[in-house]
């Protein structure tokens, strides 16, 4: 049952010793913030265009045994935290118990004042479960208790869980050559959230190691059912895969990459390189820099054909602590900020694509907050007036989106672009109970126009602010990515 959203978000602050922390008008600074936020931004519906949400847990009838499972497994943001403050990896990865590791974390959370991680975990808490209290040592046992008894009941699985949030349409995040078995049962079920798989094909244009590349283009041969003998065999097949995908459902793509790669080519020069590779000779730099620029331009122009949104995640130093990586693999909390150039190949990249006519509609994330400025500003270059907001600047992403990251985020886009245009925050997480994360946003939006209406820096149209909000919040991107009907099909026989 989703939540009463009238009633929602009014209540008694959590048990602090009396404080106002976690109270109805938390991040609200004044009464104009409060009202844009209950009155307006609260009931909008969510749309989460970006996570990594596992499919398979929102197969019908998937259940988590306790909240260690549904909190704890696969969270490096909580792993990092814990591993700071001196908790062995037994309790973040390794063998101990689930009720172990939940008082590791319960025990680590006093210790985590101003991260984020303390505003979301009690967030979560609140939102999800109705438990009003601090986690910590003492209150660990009946939380882990209660949060777990609640996690059995049908209304608590997965997806419940999106139900209770008012989620409409999540976008996972899915390789070339993943079957999609999971989005076909989803589908099947007609469940009232529609789950749209992301075409994310980082390991198609991974060349950096012949034997891994070799492995994949093996498993890519199979999945297509396809003989690739060379090149062009080889788009052949992803192009089968790109085409699955969009049977699917899905109309986004995503990649993930330290920066955008835009060296010059010739197809002549790339059918050599991949002849080479799948010989098992590794490349050298220089070729390993091409490749990736050929497929980048591949991937935009089949988004463009069929009017996908493609995104593009930037910046991120992945894989630093090899001992550790070696051990526990990747997405496990050994990444960080990296200091890569961007505007340069970014902009040859994009340039390339509308020279041709052929740019799509594209989402840019920046990880490094000194490429703000950067980003918000190379958007705009290509936005050409055929669609509102068609080359976006996205939202503050993975360790920027806390208070500071995310008004940063909106501060720099106001400055140099136009924030009512913005398509809102997503999840980017593994865990279903994240969602709060969009309430975060709110909060902090609310604040930023409130503040500035009762400064005399907006004017006190409240009928139309209000209207930005809602847009920020949810319309912006419901009609960006033309998921209107997808999420409020008309009635039958009705035309939009």
């Amino acid at each position: 049952m989703a939540i009463d959203f009238t009633k929602r978000f009014f209540f008694s602050p959590l048990t602090d010793g009396g404080g106002k922390f976690l109270d109805e008008n938390f991040l609200l600074q004044n009464k104009t913030a409060q009202r844009l936020y209950h009155e307006h931004a609260a009931s909008m519906p969510i749309i989460d265009y970006h996570n990594h949400l596992p499919p398979v847990q929102l197969t019908n009838g998937f259940q988590f045994e306790n909240i260690t499972q549904a909190w704890l497994y696969g969270d490096h943001y909580k792993w990092r935290a814990m591993r700071t403050n001196g908790v062995a990896e037994k309790y973040c990865t390794g063998d101990a118990s689930d009720l172990e590791k939940f008082e590791q974390w319960a025990a680590t959370v006093p210790y985590t004042l101003r991260n984020p991680l303390y505003h979301w975990t009690h967030l979560e808490l609140r939102r999800y479960f109705d438990i009003n209290s601090l986690l910590n040592v003492q209150s660990a046992h009946t939380i882990y208790q209660e949060s777990s008894s609640k996690l059995q009941e049908p209304e608590f699985s997965p997806r419940g869980l999106l139900e209770k949030m008012n989620v409409k349409l999540i976008c996972t995040t899915d390789d070339p050559i993943d079957s999609l078995e999971h989005h076909q049962t989803i589908k099947k079920d007609q469940w009232g959230i529609k789950v749209l798989p992301a075409f994310r094909p980082d390991k198609a244009m991974k060349v950096d190691s012949a034997a891994e590349f070799n492995a994949y283009v093996n498993q890519l041969e199979k999945v297509a059912n396809s003989t690739i003998t060379g090149y062009d065999s080889y788009l052949d097949a992803l192009k089968k895969r790109h085409d699955y995908f969009a049977s699917m459902g899905a109309s986004v793509s995503d990649h993930g990459l330290e920066q955008i790669y835009a060296e010059d080519y010739t197809e002549k020069e790339i059918k050599s390189i991949f002849e080479k590779i799948r010989s098992g000779k590794e490349l050298n730099h220089n070729e390993i820099l091409q490749f990736k620029s050929a497929m980048l331009v591949v991937f935009a122009e089949w988004d463009w054909e069929r009017g996908w949104v493609q995104q593009y995640h930037l910046g991120a130093l992945r894989n630093v602590n090899e001992r550790r990586m070696n051990q526990l693999g990747p997405d496990t909390g050994w990444d960080s900020i990296g200091d890569f150039s961007q505007a340069r190949s970014l902009a040859k990249f994009l340039n390339r694509l509308d020279k041709d006519d052929k740019l799509t509609k594209t989402i840019i994330y920046n990880l490094n907050p000194a490429d703000n400025e950067v980003m918000a500003t190379l958007a705009g270059n290509f936005n050409d007036g055929s669609v509102a907001g068609k080359v976006q600047w996205g939202s503050a992403w993975w360790f920027l989106d806390q208070k500071d990251g995310m008004t940063d985020q909106m501060n720099v886009l106001s400055n140099m672009g136009m924030l009512s245009r913005f398509v809102g925050m997503l999840t980017d997480s593994r865990s279903f109970l994240s969602y709060p994360r969009h309430e975060y946003f709110r909060r902090i939006l609310c604040n930023l126009f409130g503040t500035e209406i009762e400064n005399g820096e907006l004017p006190s149209d409240f009928k139309w602010i209000a209207k930005v909000i809602e847009d920020i919040c949810y319309n912006n991107a419901r009609d960006y990515f033309n998921w209107k009907n997808v999420i409020e099909p008309s009635p039958a026989g009705v035309k939009q």
